[in-house]
């Protein structure tokens, strides 16, 4: 899979709100009202990235989850990256 120029990460990010380009992943930060909702939607996104086989490098500290994208085999991030933030968002606002 093709790796993204900055350009097309910055272009790409217009449509992914609270999602961020640092250290070589796009990244979002989600809070929830306890550790039992943050577990179940993290339960709910491995599903979808099983799926897509793409999988995401994340951080959960009680109610908090932070989530970074990127594609390793490209060392950067690819459209690959984009489809699963999508596929995190809509499960998120579901």
């Amino acid at each position: 899979m093709e790796r993204l120029n900055e350009t097309e990460i910055k272009e790409a990010l217009r449509i992914l709100p609270d999602w961020s380009y640092e250290e070589g992943s796009i990244t979002k930060i989600f809070n929830f009202k306890n550790f039992k909702q943050t577990f179940a939607f993290m339960t709910r996104v491995a599903f979808e990235c099983e799926l897509q086989g793409h999988h995401p490098d994340w951080e959960n500290v009680y109610n908090r989850l932070t989530i970074r994208l990127n594609t390793h085999d490209a060392q950067g991030i690819t459209k690959k990256d984009f489809d699963l933030a999508h596929t995190i968002e809509n499960l998120f606002n579901s």
